[in-house]
């Protein structure tokens, strides 16, 4: 304010000037640091919620990586040169905050890495993140700068991991890595000046509402990682096995065949590596198979003394049948060894039990829907005998119940596992139990929170307004089987200033309209919060949707 001598009168004017300023400056901090603080804790769990679900993928990776290192170490080293780039980048914009923290004089509030924000006094200075982020005029050498080219580089690095034809990936790869700067706007004919990347994030933030913009740019880096990661771990041939997963899988044309006719039954790996096909033996008995356990206490299955074994041939698929004829009528037990090279050259062993009954007819067990049951939904199922009415043919089950329906059967399983279907049949005035089938039981799975069947990324305004509400969509899911949305948050940063508005049903309330029409090209929106009820009434929460204005 040394602009020439004043006036006592113009010094006290000044004054003033100052003690209003202080005053406003006053009033911000206690109306943001609630919000900000808010905000910044739920995106550092959000980002702690990415990480645990890329550290699975990783562990995958290593899983796959010691069955076949020669299939998937290429995968692997790329899936893990993109978390060390991720982690760099993600360390880089940590020590930032860090760094403004502490020049912002809040050093109580530093624990090693991590920023106590409770701790933060200064939650209100505006000018230590615009003083360290960029200077006090813009060079292109600046903090800020520097960031934006790290965070080019990173996109870049990311795209040549993905092929060109999956637009989709690349698509939100560029969105949530965007680094343009953002187009200048005119407001009521008068045209506003344009800002650089660099001043549209870090100009015009107070401290808090710059870590809630540090932490965003941290979930774009992990969440553009994870979708990376998981890209290449889609990339590993299918048909890869995992050894420690292996299990002898027995498909036969039936267990209950009709005097005369032929038993069939394929016997092979769940998970096979078309380069190693396996070793087969079968033979009869209640257990055709021996342990032993190795100097680590591991049990190892080899084949037992005493035993006729059978060697099986295996087709070019990997397959072996076992075929004999059904000469008398009864139960018949068989079993053996499946046998593949493992990785360090030991073979790896699994064994098998089958039985097989010789009788009247044969009996068909299949879901009408698919290969297994859900908790919480009518699962329809399919039961008949060769050779004996529908009115004499009755079934039961473990973990659940199954009853009659209109010709056909609904399961209701009880809890997640595995469940039996008995089946018998009155034959010859008699009933007897002709077969038994093993399902796997799984709850239904989470929906997807969508807005115009976009869970996030890019959007136009305009077509975000057009939107009833939020929708809780099955995907891939074989049952018509419905989620309702019966609450949600929006929630975005206008000029360092968070605005938000909750809804107590799947639609967007007048308010939260009216914050979607505030919004300008490139503003964040968050759809969070969001819960939907099922069917049978359990309430789940719903992933966050992040929209960026396009």
């Amino acid at each position: 304010m040394a602009h020439g001598k004043e006036t006592p009168r113009q010094k006290m004017i000044g004054m003033m000037y100052l003690v209003l300023t202080a005053l406003l400056a006053l009033n911000v901090s206690t109306s943001v640091l609630d919000a900000f603080s808010i905000i910044d804790e739920g995106l550092n769990k959000t980002a702690k919620t990415i990480e645990n679900k890329s550290e699975e993928i990783y562990k995958d990776f290593d899983k796959q990586f010691a069955i076949n290192e020669a299939k998937v170490s290429s995968w692997r080293n790329m899936a893990l040169e993109v978390k060390q780039e991720a982690d760099k980048l993600y360390k880089h914009i940590q020590d930032l905050k860090v760094e403004v923290v502490i020049e912002a004089k809040d050093e109580e509030a530093i624990e090693g890495d991590n920023i106590l924000r409770h701790k933060i006094e200064a939650t209100t200075d505006y000018d230590t993140p615009k003083r360290v982020m960029i200077g006090s005029e813009y060079r292109e050498d600046c903090k800020a700068s520097v960031l934006k080219g790290m965070i080019a580089d990173y996109r870049s690095f990311l795209l040549n991991m993905v092929k060109e034809d999956n637009v989709q990936l690349r698509g939100s790869i560029t969105n949530s890595l965007n680094t343009d700067d953002p187009k200048a706007l005119d407001v009521k004919g008068k045209s506003k000046e344009k800002l650089r990347w660099e001043e549209h994030k870090f100009g015009h933030s107070p401290l808090v509402g710059f870590l809630a913009i540090m932490s965003s740019l941290q979930i774009d880096i992990k969440n553009a990682e994870s979708e990376v990661i998981k890209y290449l771990y889609a990339q590993i041939e299918a048909g890869a096995v995992k050894f420690n997963e292996i299990e002898a899988v027995v498909v036969h044309n039936s267990n209950y065949i009709i005097k005369g006719n032929e038993y069939q039954a394929q016997v092979f790996l769940a998970a096979r590596d078309t380069t190693q096909p396996p070793k087969v033996w079968v033979a009869y008995g209640d257990q055709p198979y021996a342990t032993e356990r190795d100097e680590m206490g591991n049990i190892k299955y080899k084949r037992k003394e005493g035993l006729d074994y059978q060697s099986l041939p295996v087709d070019r698929g990997g397959k072996a049948v076992f075929r004999i004829k059904g000469t008398s009528m009864g139960y018949r037990k068989w079993g053996g060894i499946i046998e593949i090279q493992g990785p360090g050259g030991d073979p790896i062993r699994r064994p098998f039990t089958e039985t097989f009954q010789v009788a009247e007819g044969n009996v068909v067990v299949s879901p009408t829907k698919m290969n297994l049951f859900y908790l919480g939904v009518d699962n329809p199922v399919d039961i008949s005998v060769a050779g004996v009415a529908p009115d004499k043919v009755y079934a039961s089950m473990t973990n659940g119940t199954i009853t009659r329906s209109r010709g056909s059967w609904i399961v209701r399983p009880r809890r997640p596992g595995n469940s039996f279907v008995i089946v018998s049949a009155e034959i010859d005035g008699t009933r007897r139990e002709v077969d038994r089938k093993e399902f796997r039981v799984k709850t239904v799975p989470t929906p997807q929170a969508m807005v115009n069947n976009q869970t996030g990324g890019a959007i136009n305004k305009n077509v975000l307004l057009a939107q009833y509400g939020v929708a809780a969509v099955m995907e891939n899911f074989e049952f018509d089987l419905t989620f309702t949305v019966t609450e949600f948050k929006v929630l975005t940063i206008v000029q360092g200033f968070v605005r938000d508005a909750s809804a107590t049903s799947n639609r967007f309330t007048e308010k939260q309209k009216s914050i979607i029409r505030g919004l300008s090209k490139g503003s964040p929106l968050y759809i969070q919060d969001i819960k939907a009820v099922g069917p049978d009434g359990s309430v789940r929460p719903l992933q966050t949707i992040n929209f960026r204005i396009n």
